[in-house]
């Protein structure tokens, strides 16, 4: 998603002629800073973070969940890859290896991206492109963005007399009204509550990495 919302937005700047200034707030890592990348110019608060040029997949070995609750699945397939990485099958060296060759594709593609849009304002000296994650304030160094700044700062100096207009997306209306659940608690069931927690940890695990 990150790299459609990113070439979609270089073909509005081309079409347009227009610049494309990108600010980072919270985290801009991983696919947020491939989206930055779309930017001519990347700016970040001092404490933000920058980077995770990288690749990533977590899950969890739950071949024996199942077992314990005495549930019997039966998986049917056509093709004998289909059944990949199965988090109820025992893991597979073969499908480890292939999985790596998919991540070693994404990096490069990664690596291109960042390489062709931030061109020589890299710190080639530094490891950029090892999945490391830096706050704004060392991001400078690194040449991951161009300067530290808010948009209605950098935007006031540089254009004062434009008029700033938030963007947000649309919510459904119940959510707008604080009304609903996710589709997930509609059902109930010891499995589906362990996968929660487990994916609910694996998330938490995930954001962790960025101190948060």
């Amino acid at each position: 998603q990150s790299a459609l919302i990113a070439d979609r937005v270089r073909g509005l700047a081309d079409e347009k002629k227009m610049p494309v200034l990108a600010f980072c707030e919270d985290v801009a890592a991983s696919g947020g800073y491939w989206l930055a990348c779309a930017g001519d110019e990347i700016y970040a608060h001092e404490t933000s973070i920058v980077g995770s040029i990288g690749v990533i997949s977590a899950g969890f070995g739950l071949q024996g969940l199942i077992e314990r609750f005495g549930i019997e699945r039966r998986l049917h397939t056509a093709g004998e890859s289909k059944s990949r990485l199965d988090p109820f099958l025992p893991e597979k060296p073969d499908d480890v290896e292939w999985l790596r060759g998919l991540q070693d594709q994404l990096h490069d593609m990664f690596t291109a991206w960042v390489t062709e849009r931030r061109g020589d304002r890299l710190n080639t000296e530094s490891d950029l492109f090892t999945g490391e994650v830096w706050t704004g304030a060392r991001a400078v160094g690194t040449g991951l963005i161009d300067g530290l700044g808010t948009p209605r700062a950098v935007l006031a100096e540089r254009f004062p007399d434009a008029e700033i207009v938030p963007v947000e997306s649309r919510r459904p209306l119940l959510a707008r009204l604080g009304i609903g659940a996710p589709a997930a608690a509609a059902t109930f069931s010891p499995v589906n509550s362990l996968l929660g927690i487990a994916e609910a940890a694996e998330i938490r695990a995930l954001w962790a990495r960025y101190g948060l």
